[in-house]
């Protein structure tokens, strides 16, 4: 079985040497068939140079020349990726790269499994670290899109999650949406299309300044959400 781990970036010059090497070493000493993606939302600080010449065969990158959204560079990523299970995970590794073993292990021992994605709020420790304003506005934002949405999820943001290949080209394959509501849209296709969808506790270990405003850009997403459930009616049953 090939893994492939898709990890979008933009304008991340300032951490790309030190995420290269945590991944390229967790990776070679983890698993014996892989690749990893990493794929430019359209950088202007050289990030993508520092990846392409670092040297280990098995990481590639993809992408385009202007900004687009993070939606956008991982539907780029995991399309282009060749693995049986393509996970995408943030580039300051925010989740750290155990859960990619733990993810990899539950579709091993789920062979039903279409889906696996990470949720803080499963893990009693998830939000440590954050500020009780982000904390507070994450998970209402959350759980207004689980309303809107109309399932179970406990954390359809979380920005680790899992497929298996199949499952991942029907889905992004056909996802319009660039910017940060992109999660929401995978996962209204993945219901629609019947997907087994499996949440695995995680928590955020590395902590840097989020590029998301959580006030003004949740009204912004809240707005995409009304028009991707419009796109996406509920298959009558």
């Amino acid at each position: 079985m090939k893994l492939s781990l898709v990890i979008p970036m933009y304008n991340e010059s300032s951490i790309m040497n030190n995420t290269l090497t945590q991944v390229s070493e967790y990776m070679r000493g983890h698993f014996d068939d892989y690749e990893v993606i990493f794929s430019d939302d359209g950088s202007r600080d050289g990030c993508r140079a520092v990846v392409d010449a670092f040297g280990d065969p098995r990481i590639r990158t993809v992408g385009y020349e202007s900004n687009r959204g993070k939606g956008c560079a991982i539907r780029t990523g995991v399309l282009a990726a060749e693995g049986d299970i393509v996970i995408f995970t943030d580039c300051d590794l925010a989740y750290g790269l155990d859960v990619v073993e733990r993810m990899v292990g539950i579709f091993d021992n789920t062979p039903d499994c279409d889906v696996v994605i990470g949720s803080r709020n499963k893990d009693k420790d998830g939000y440590a670290g954050y500020t009780f304003l982000r904390k507070l506005a994450s998970k209402v934002y959350i759980k207004c899109l689980a309303i809107a949405a109309g399932f179970k999820l406990s954390d359809s943001q979380c920005g680790l999650k899992g497929f298996r290949r199949d499952m991942a080209r029907k889905i992004f394959s056909t996802c319009e949406v660039d910017g940060f509501a992109f999660d929401f849209e995978v996962l209204i296709k993945a219901k629609n299309l019947g997907a087994k969808i499996v949440e695995m506790a995680v928590k955020v270990i590395n902590h840097r300044e989020s590029k998301v405003n959580v006030f003004r850009d949740s009204f912004r997403m809240l707005r995409d959400v009304r028009k991707i459930k419009k796109r996406n009616p509920a298959p009558k049953r």
